[in-house]
């Protein structure tokens, strides 16, 4: 086998690529270990094949790919791309996105901004919701492409964006916090902005399905604990926090202290 002369790999690791994946042998001599040849290895990982050259293996795993970042990607390396230009926390970013990456991939994978969490990916737990242009979405089911122009605010951007205090937690969050609004932790970021979200549409007089009159002129809805659980209703706990967050977003809602009350069964 002809030697390419590449220093960034040991001569275990070109052992490594020359028996499991030959056909990329000689680029990866060439030009190193890219992005896409990481991740062939790591699916034959997934499929246990990397038993015996688990060493080998292990010392690739812990070096940096030597391909693009996410967001230096072209389009000439993705299909169907497209070019969108949009602020995530008020960074204006543009990156090139195939037409049908979703929101929630676009924020996961390209800008590593991994605080909007894919549960169920079909719309119906809520746990990446986030907030664009002062609406909640739930980003799974939003096309990036979509986004164009647009202001995206997810949980890591809620503490930055706090009026004045740019270090402190939002309040919502402080709130979560208090009243210990989230257990396991995987449905807290979309509740969160869920709930901010919330707060911002009863200000303006949006009703709910439980909204006791319509017909009166729209004005500032004050929340019941039913509003809250009506509105929060596409925000799933598996847990079952759910009256902590209520008590969370009505002490936010409302700026007095709430009481915490403990319904235990005897």
């Amino acid at each position: 086998m002809e030697d390419h002369n590449a220093p960034d790999l040991t001569e275990d690791e070109k052992k490594l690529f020359e028996d499991l994946m030959p056909e990329d042998l000689d680029e990866i001599l060439d030009t190193g270990v890219n992005r896409r040849h990481f991740l062939k290895l790591m699916g034959l990982a997934g499929g246990g094949i990397l038993a015996w050259q688990s060493a080998a293996a292990e010392q690739v795993f812990t070096r940096s790919p030597s391909g693009p970042l996410p967001d230096e990607l072209s389009s000439a390396t993705i299909e169907n791309g497209v070019a969108v230009s949009f602020k995530v926390n008020g960074t204006a970013r543009k990156l090139t996105v195939d037409s049908r990456m979703t929101l929630l991939d676009t924020l996961r994978e390209r800008l590593e901004l991994t605080g909007s969490k894919k549960g169920c990916d079909h719309g119906q737990c809520g746990a990446c919701t986030v907030i664009v242009d002062g609406r909640r979405v739930l980003a799974c089911l939003t096309l990036a492409a979509t986004c164009e122009g647009r202001s995206v605010q997810t949980i890591e951007g809620l503490a930055n964006g706090t009026a004045g205090a740019p270090d402190r937690l939002h309040p919502m969050q402080t709130a979560f916090l208090k009243h210990d609004g989230f257990q396991c932790g995987f449905c807290t970021p979309g509740q969160i902005c869920s709930a901010v979200a919330l707060l911002d549409e009863a200000k303006k007089g949006e009703a709910s399905y439980v909204t006791e009159s319509i017909r009166s002129k729209p004005g500032p809805v004050q929340l019941s604990n039913e509003e809250i659980r009506e509105r929060m209703s596409g925000n799933l706990c598996r847990c079952g926090a759910y009256p902590n967050i209520v008590a969370a977003i009505q002490e936010v809602h409302s700026g007095k202290p709430v009481e915490q009350t403990w319904q235990l069964i005897g």
